[in-house]
């Protein structure tokens, strides 16, 4: 298929600045940056609009990025913990999104959407992670997420504690997963004598 040539209203990780024409895929064009007011058609008509409006276009794209940076010298350092259901190796029931690293920084009292966040893949374990906002095209803000059991878990990871499954059982004092070990051991150590004595 034919490129679409289209005029960047703002700036487009990986395509260009504000005021280039770029040819993209026509399916780009039509699907994502058309309707998210990103560009405008590369005809002649768009192209002198462009022309005559590109002054007020840069003083608000100017006005917003200033806003952003504000706004970031705020979150800057910004911490939320998630609180979610996992097994004993850490797995996730389930994972953490976009949406849901949005509705944490919002409660935070910093209101983002959840097309800002950035996440490569799903969050699908405990731990810190290091997610990234986009504020505006051109100021993206580093956000940790600590993804925890509980909030007391949430806290040693912060603070680089390890929470294994046997340190948390010592931490809680809870005698039993411990014992239960000694006790496979134990049962493990009879059977091999018993085989030994056998043979």
């Amino acid at each position: 298929m034919a490129a679409t040539e289209v005029i960047l209203l703002q700036r487009v990780d990986h395509l260009g600045q504000m005021g280039d024409v770029v040819k993209v895929r026509p399916g780009y064009a039509r699907n994502y940056l058309l309707p998210q007011g990103k560009a405008i058609r590369a005809n002649e008509a768009n192209r002198s609009r462009f022309d005559r409006e590109r002054a007020q276009l840069e003083a608000q794209n100017i006005k917003r990025r200033e806003e952003a940076e504000r706004l970031s010298e705020r979150m800057d350092g910004l911490a939320v913990i998630l609180i979610r259901q996992a097994g004993d190796s850490g797995s996730l029931y389930g994972s953490v999104s976009p949406r849901d690293v949005s509705q944490a920084v919002t409660e935070a009292g910093f209101t983002i959407s959840r097309q800002q966040v950035s996440l490569a893949h799903p969050i699908k374990s405990l731990g810190l992670y290091e997610v990234k906002v986009a504020l505006h095209p051109e100021v993206v803000v580093p956000v940790i997420v600590n993804v925890a059991r509980s909030a007391e878990e949430a806290e040693r990871q912060a603070r680089g504690e390890a929470t294994s499954v046997e340190e948390e059982a010592e931490l809680a004092g809870d005698e039993a997963l411990i014992e239960g070990e000694i006790v496979a051991e134990d049962a493990d150590t009879t059977v091999a004598e018993e085989e030994n004595t056998v043979a």
